[in-house]
């Protein structure tokens, strides 16, 4: 039979563990507090954005095409030209920042939609044809805010040079998942990247990017440009 002196240290233990956890779920549930915080302060930046600077956007644009049908000189309509594309440019960066706040884009799924109307939105106007593949991805595994935004950035930078430098007809994006590890792909069957143009500031950039995500950014030149962006999840 366990001895008066060893009940009360047990006791005294099991008390130390209760409170201990009660700390831990405190602390928890200030964290969850936190989060929720920041969630509902996105949400209402992203709704200013929508509601001011969207409309503002539009304003704009619908002055300046207006502008354009009454002008007359070739060279002022050429200027209110300009001011639509870069009034059209804004409201594409809009629209981007608002998807990178909206809270209910932290998937995989959300994720890969918004790559793949991005890229087919990028190459629309261009002869390169767009493949797009995806293999093992659980649509609804959460991917932080921060990750998904510099996988974006990083997939935008591919596309662009791509686009510019690679000479290439064909760009394929593929997306993994191997357990807790999320692979982007993106390849061209382009002329590659010169020696001169492998350490360019897309490159770092990118490189930054995903070292500042606990990721890494590697890419072979076989063949066209090959770029592979992995996370941890």
């Amino acid at each position: 039979m366990p001895k008066l002196g060893e009940i009360t240290q047990l006791l005294y233990l099991k008390e130390k563990q209760l409170k201990e956890s009660e700390y831990q779920n405190q602390l928890l549930q200030k964290e969850l507090e936190k989060q929720k915080l920041i969630e509902k302060e996105r949400e209402r930046i992203s709704h200013d954005m929508h509601d001011d600077l969207g409309a503002g956007i539009s304003a704009l644009k619908l002055q300046a095409e207006f502008l354009k049908q009454r002008a007359e000189d070739e060279e002022l309509k050429n200027d209110i030209e300009e001011l639509l594309k870069t009034s059209e440019e804004m409201n594409l960066s809009m629209r981007e920042m608002l998807w990178s706040l909206n809270s209910g884009n932290d998937t995989l799924g959300g994720f890969i939609d918004y790559a793949k109307i991005y890229a087919q939105n990028f190459l629309k106007k261009t002869n390169i044809q767009l493949m797009v593949e995806d293999e093992n991805v659980i649509s609804e595994t959460v991917i932080s805010t921060e990750q998904r935004r510099n996988l974006f950035l990083c997939l935008k930078e591919a596309l662009n040079n791509a686009y510019k430098h690679s000479k290439s007809s064909q760009i394929k994006l593929s997306f993994a998942q191997k357990d807790k590890e999320f692979i982007m792909k993106i390849s061209d069957n382009g002329i590659g990247i010169g020696t001169n143009n492998q350490e360019g500031n897309g490159l770092r950039n990118m490189k930054r990017r995903m070292k500042e995500q606990n990721g890494h950014c590697e890419f072979t030149t076989e063949n066209g440009t090959h770029l592979f962006f992995n996370i941890s999840l």
